[in-house]
């Protein structure tokens, strides 16, 4: 058995407490009894009050309240087998993981961020493929197209500019090795979305981006950084935190490149995005569920059917018979002129 909402079974708390509740309340209708005349006395001038009814009363209640409170952790049992046709997008995300990554300009830093609207974008995928590239002066594939969500993630949190040797940002290559990723599957709709701060551009990503959008493949960029420049920081270690230098001493500022990853999102057909303040990663994705669809094969899946109906029938049926037990038993006495 399952429970589509196992945190309704904290509301089983309630029996012990209403158990206390029915104790205190029988020995507080005693005491007032009690000071009102003698119990024996009460007995002969009222309807008598059969102590093990009450109790059954009570246990029939919480009765009801358990079956209920099991209703509403929705119970599923029963298992049947259901087709399901699987329809979506082929996603590539292609990360700029070159050292000018680390400039914080964004916060925490240009890579962390990226990492982070990248795992927005998984969590907005519906039953789209999704696949990882990263690139600097080289690329390669980090996760080919697949429905593991939770694997392209776990992908992506791991990524570090340590990865790759050859430093830059060969946005070009990152293109070309994802229309290879894309070749592998048979697809209609396509989407490249570069996260990259573009600058050290090496070979022509306008003309890759053209020869994409020749094939069927949309491109966005997503622009990470700030055009005024920042230094790029060094990990010395032991919390020392230098910045990177060139071969004068001079510091090395780092640039986003808006203009040239404009162009690229243009000549592949989709459109550039800032990663600034705020990335509307919803419009981003948005953009991605208006294309047709991809038929990516059936699913067989075994679902568990919701049986909450029988639980929420014997939980009204213990409320019923409640209802109908007497608390008060009639006493039929003979007046003998005195009160014995």
């Amino acid at each position: 058995m399952r429970f589509g909402c196992p945190a309704y079974f904290w509301l089983l708390l309630m029996i012990p407490a209403l158990v206390g509740l029915f104790i205190l309340a029988h020995q507080w209708k005693q005491a007032a009894l009690a000071r009102f005349a003698q119990l024996a006395l009460m007995k002969r001038l009222t309807p008598e009050k059969l102590l093990h009814q009450q109790v059954l009363k009570w246990a029939l209640f919480l009765c009801f309240v358990f079956f209920a409170v099991v209703a509403l952790t929705q119970p599923r049992f029963g298992v049947k087998t259901e087709v399901v046709e699987r329809k979506g997008v082929d996603v590539i995300v292609a990360l700029d993981i070159s050292r000018s990554m680390l400039a914080e300009d964004i916060a925490p830093s240009r890579l962390e961020r990226a990492k982070f609207e990248i795992g927005r974008l998984i969590d907005l995928l519906k039953g789209d493929r999704i696949g990882i590239v990263v690139f600097a002066g080289e690329s390669f594939v980090q996760c080919p197209l697949t429905l593991d969500y939770g694997a392209a993630k776990m992908f992506v949190s791991v990524l570090s500019t340590d990865w790759v040797q050859s430093q830059g940002t060969d946005i070009a290559g990152a293109i070309n090795l994802s229309v290879e990723a894309f070749r592998s599957q048979k697809s209609k709709s396509r989407v490249l979305i570069v996260l990259s701060d573009g600058e050290e551009n090496e070979g022509d990503a306008v003309i890759a981006a053209q020869k994409a959008a020749q094939l069927g493949i949309k491109i966005y960029t997503v622009g990470l950084g700030s055009e005024s420049g920042v230094p790029i920081p060094v990990n010395k270690g032991k919390g020392n935190i230098a910045y990177k230098k060139d071969e004068n001493g001079d510091l090395v500022m780092t640039r986003l490149n808006s203009m040239m990853l404009e162009k690229v999102a243009t000549e592949g057909n989709g459109k550039y995005f800032h990663a600034g303040t705020s990335l509307d990663m919803p419009a981003i994705y948005g953009e991605i569920a208006k294309m047709e669809k991809n038929q990516l094969g059936t699913d067989r899946m075994n679902i568990f059917e919701e049986q909450y109906q029988l639980f929420l029938a014997i939980a009204l049926f213990f409320l019923l018979l409640e209802f109908f037990v007497p608390e008060i038993v009639k006493s039929e006495l003979q007046w003998k002129g005195r009160i014995e």
